[in-house]
């Protein structure tokens, strides 16, 4: 195993060990689990360990120089058209392919899947040229903000109330482990096309998510509108019958294929497009496609034992544990739990790492990894926390998320712009297939025992999860700002003291 791979998996086990043995300390504690569950949650997480590492390796190898030199290529003058009819294609192309959408589809009966699938991609791959052209316009990512978002909730308002929570969900789902690595290089490519041209290559580095996020939110209340399913419900979860160590390898074993397939059809069309772009542009050399073939094996290795591993080992834990703490006579414990899961959780996310290590690098080193870790577990411990009260109170989601996004956008108009392009793509990186497979499994499970209605008060868990980033990243953004004005004061002083002392000694050498 080369060391480059070693340092990866090693990251993934700091990111996976806590949430890992929280859980295994609640089911020997307050919530008993059977053997094989158990078994089964702890070969999941030992999936999810390896496959992230092979996952983060890959995408540095392959997805990232790739979105990068589409970026780069697309964001040369006078490719205007060009570059907004290949950006409609490729927000489509993986966004269909995104197997936490399949995930959510599967979720929602009321609507076929294929449908709900079509009307999300589209959403994203519109909204992925807005926030292209948004570079090329120079308009303020808050101001397309602003105006996008009240749309939506305008919009929300005729929207079925069942299906609401849904739509909200889509917004973050659709940006997964395989989305989230492409655009954001697309990104840096632009941005790195506009620094040569004079733009603001640090403000054009972030955003796009942000902006991807909201084009399936509007465009599947639309689609609520119209379909107006007001026999919504949710397909319950069946939970295998696990006992013997035998059961576990057949489950994992049945999956594996299933998930095999999911990856190749999400991998392929990128490799089709990447293929015809390499052809027209010639743009990479004979090693560096070699180094990024294997970074596509790497890819597709990773993500199939990433999805397989918390499908199959963290779905039934989530479920179980959301269960029987919300039938519990210690219920309110779920808001604590809620708080403690999330803070660790996010960090187990793939795309996360990949938002970390970027927003370092674009910052030449100012905005640290580690801070962006903090920023983000908090946020998404707040998130959880208020998932946890709406599923025991039954509040309207719209309680918290109006209020949430206004002062998401007020911030925004507050903190310097490269923190408004972080946090609200730090919202949809957050909100990834680590909440779509055990986050909202234990919110259900926890409506469920409570005796609460799943479709309005479990689903949201993923909006909220997506919500309250945007509001951590941008406070550490405004901390950051006043220590680096603080820091100009002192510099400033520094500066003025050492000239009065020279002034000083020159009088003393004129006397």
């Amino acid at each position: 195993m080369n060391k480059k791979l070693k340092e990866k998996i090693a990251e993934s086990l700091s990111s996976v060990a806590p949430i890992t043995l929280i859980v295994f300390a609640l089911s020997i504690s307050l919530v008993p689990l059977p053997t094989g569950t158990t078994v089964m949650f702890l070969v999941g997480a030992a999936m999810l360990v390896v496959g992230m590492g092979f996952f983060s390796l890959g995408a540095e190898m392959a997805m990232m120089p790739m979105g990068d030199a589409v970026g780069e290529e697309l964001g040369k003058p006078g490719r205007t058209k060009l570059m907004a009819l290949v950006t409609l294609l490729i927000g489509i192309i993986i966004t269909a392919a995104e197997p936490d959408l399949r995930v959510l589809a599967g979720q929602v009966p009321a609507v076929p899947d294929i449908v709900l699938i079509s009307t999300v991609a589209l959403g994203v791959g519109l909204f992925l040229v807005v926030a292209m052209l948004r570079s090329f316009l120079d308009v303020k990512l808050s101001h397309l903000l602003m105006i996008f978002y009240v749309v939506t909730f305008l919009v929300a308002a005729f929207a079925p109330p069942d299906f609401t929570p849904v739509a909200f969900d889509s917004g973050g789902v659709t940006t997964g482990p395989i989305t989230v690595p492409f655009i954001m290089a697309i990104g840096i490519g632009l941005s790195a096309a506009r620094a040569r041209s004079g733009g603001d290559s640090q403000d054009d580095s972030f955003g796009l998510v942000a902006l991807c996020s909201i084009g399936p939110i509007l465009a599947v209340l639309l689609l609520g509108i119209g379909y107006n399913p007001q026999d919504a419900t949710h397909s319950p979860l069946v939970l295998a019958d696990v006992v013997t160590t035998r059961d576990v390898a057949v489950q994992f074993a049945k999956r594996l294929p299933v998930f095999l397939g999911d990856v190749l059809a999400a991998l392929l069309p990128i490799c089709a497009f990447f293929t015809a772009f390499q052809l027209l542009s010639k743009k990479f050399a004979r090693r560096q496609l070699a180094r990024m073939a294997v970074g596509f094996i790497y890819t597709l290795t990773g993500l199939v034992m990433f999805l397989t591993g918390v499908n199959v080992g963290f779905i039934p834990v989530g479920h179980l544990l959301g269960l029987q703490i919300g039938a519990a006579a210690y219920k309110w414990a779920l808001i604590p739990l809620g708080m403690t899961i999330g803070y660790y959780i996010v960090v187990a996310e793939p795309a996360v790492h990949i938002l970390n290590k970027q927003v370092e690098e674009i910052s030449s080193g100012a905005i640290s990894q580690r801070a962006m870790r903090l920023s983000l577990s908090l946020g998404v411990a707040v998130s959880l926390a208020l998932a946890m009260i709406r599923i025991l109170t039954g509040i309207s989601i719209f309680w918290l998320l109006i209020p949430g996004y206004i002062a998401a956008l007020a911030l925004s108009l507050c903190v310097p712009k490269i923190f408004v392009g972080i946090a609200f793509d730090s919202g949809g990186v957050a909100s990834g297939p680590m909440t779509s497979t055990f986050l909202l499994p234990f919110a259900m499970g926890a409506c469920q025992g409570a005796g609460g209605n799943v479709l309005t008060d479990a689903f949201g868990v993923v909006a909220m999860v997506a919500m309250t980033p945007l509001i951590s990243i941008q406070l550490m953004g405004l901390v950051y700002a006043r220590q680096m004005k603080a820091a100009e004061i002192m510099e400033s002083a520094s500066f003025a003291v050492t000239d009065d002392i020279t002034e000083i000694g020159e009088g003393s050498s004129d006397d």
